[in-house]
């Protein structure tokens, strides 16, 4: 039997902070606090959070940037009808099957607020007619009695994620509906941590907390811009393919369990990406490789093109059932992406160019 990895408290706590695109501050607040316990912390006007690691032997050479950005998928409050019932639209990408019976968490100027989605009611002969569920057919309900007693409790434009524990299942793997991408988020964090406590790398190592990725990638487009880093690593969650309908024909096996997927692409750097899977190979560190056509879908895709160009990678965590409130993935994974991450900081300096 494979030994268990345990789960780290510090992921739990950033799991369960609520932190949709644009309203990411309690899961920033989670994570700057565990950075400041060994990084100088800093910040940008966004919400942008940098914790930076400073090199074993000083200097000012440009930093290894590594990204994973904060925010979750959500939704927010367009209306209060005067039933007292809400019509929302989605923050990030969501299908309203998702939506569907599912509970949510506002997060309102006064604490939190639960609600439940529902669809409205059809007559059997529009069922008939209607069998795919739209947005507009979505609503939520607080508990209200009318439109009075609901904006007492909510404003038009507040957030609100999935509502749901984190839960440990066997075989190590881990089930949340925000792993995407508090996964990356967490990678960083633990990367620097264990930089830190190792005395620091050949460059300064600075850890990206980035925001509003799923609405647009423009966290990792200012903090690229603003660090100018000599490069770039950002993780991020991939879909699995060991599910059904998974397909590895579109880009390589991405399986549970066999290690931290590294990107292969034209806008990923070829040095850096050689680098990452040399090391791994030598450290045998689990890794498997996903090929991308053209664009990435993650901050890698603002980041690379920062400046003048910033050598970029991508490091994916296999997760099944993205942008769902029951995501899944195997914690195995997580920890092959945290060591690669730390063994090639090891291999970087101030001399170090990754020019083509």
């Amino acid at each position: 039997m494979r030994k268990r990895v345990p789960v780290p408290q510090s992921l739990i706590s950033l799991l369960e902070a609520p932190g949709p695109s644009g309203h990411e501050d309690e899961a920033t607040r989670v994570w700057r606090e565990a950075a400041g316990r060994f990084a100088e912390i800093s910040s940008d006007t966004l919400g942008t959070t940098f914790a930076r690691v400073g090199s074993a032997g000083g200097g000012a050479a440009r930093p290894l940037a590594l990204v994973g950005h904060i925010d979750q998928i959500g939704v927010a409050i367009t209306d209060i009808e005067d039933s007292g019932l809400l019509a929302v639209t989605t923050i990030g990408g969501i299908t309203p099957e998702m939506l569907l019976g599912q509970r949510l968490r506002f997060l309102t100027r006064d604490g939190e607020v639960v609600g439940t989605i529902a669809r409205r009611r059809l007559s059997p002969e529009q069922a008939r007619d209607r069998p795919r569920i739209e947005h507009s057919d979505l609503h939520v309900d607080i508990g209200a009695r009318d439109r009075a007693e609901a904006e007492a409790l909510v404003r038009v434009g507040d957030a609100a994620v999935w509502a749901g524990p984190t839960i440990e299942l066997p075989s190590g793997r881990l089930l949340s509906q925000a792993l995407d991408n508090r996964l990356g988020a967490y990678v960083v964090l633990e990367a620097a941590k264990r930089i830190a406590e190792a005395g620091g790398a050949g460059i300064d190592v600075v850890a990206v907390a980035a925001v509003q990725e799923e609405i647009g990638l423009f966290g990792a487009r200012t903090s690229a811009y603003g660090l100018d880093p000599l490069a770039a690593i950002v993780v991020d969650v991939t879909p699995a393919t060991d599910t059904p309908g998974g397909e590895a024909r579109l880009a390589g096996r991405i399986e549970l369990g066999q290690g931290v997927m590294i990107g292969r692409g034209p806008t990923l750097n070829r040095k850096l990406t050689d680098l990452l899977s040399d090391v791994a190979a030598a450290a045998e560190i689990p890794h498997a490789f996903e090929v991308y056509s053209r664009m990435t879908s993650t901050d890698a895709d603002e980041v690379h093109r920062s400046r003048s160009g910033v050598p970029t990678s991508l490091l994916s965590i296999p997760t099944r059932y993205i942008h769902s409130p029951g995501e899944l993935c195997d914690l195995a994974d997580v920890e092959s992406a945290v060591r690669l991450i730390v063994a090639v900081a090891g291999h970087l300096d101030g001399e170090t160019s990754f020019l083509r």
